[in-house]
């Protein structure tokens, strides 16, 4: 199984430089991306073969992850279930036969440490 991940620092930015050619280039069984920065409606990609999965931040134009996978999961879980998180759009939990598959975007701390509490709460 080939497993793609990475930060796309904005999904619609992404398809533009693209990403639909490394996306058929590539091959791989599943995508995980980060810092998608678009609600569904603005992500049109929808390959054949695959499902796609989407966790969006409450604000909008930040953060959120997206999964494409070719094998469709069992289960799907957005979020880690702790409320000051999950708001951000940073976590999908895909559960397959065999294994699970987390797709995470961690926040920054920032230069002057001042994510870094926030990081730390959990």
């Amino acid at each position: 199984m080939k497993i793609v991940s990475f930060n796309v620092a904005g999904f619609r930015a992404c398809l533009k430089k693209g990403f639909e050619d490394f996306f058929k280039e590539s091959n791989a069984d599943i995508y995980c991306l980060q810092e998608v920065k678009a609600i569904e409606s603005e992500i049109p990609f929808r390959p054949e073969g695959h499902n796609f999965y989407l966790n969006t931040a409450d604000k909008k134009g930040y953060s959120g992850v997206a999964v494409y996978s070719r094998v469709k999961p069992l289960d799907v879980a957005y979020g880690i279930d702790v409320n000051i998180h999950d708001h951000e759009g940073r976590v999908i939990t895909l559960e397959y036969e065999d294994f699970f598959l987390v797709c995470v975007y961690v926040p920054n701390v920032k230069r002057d440490l001042s994510r870094l509490s926030y990081r730390m709460t959990g």
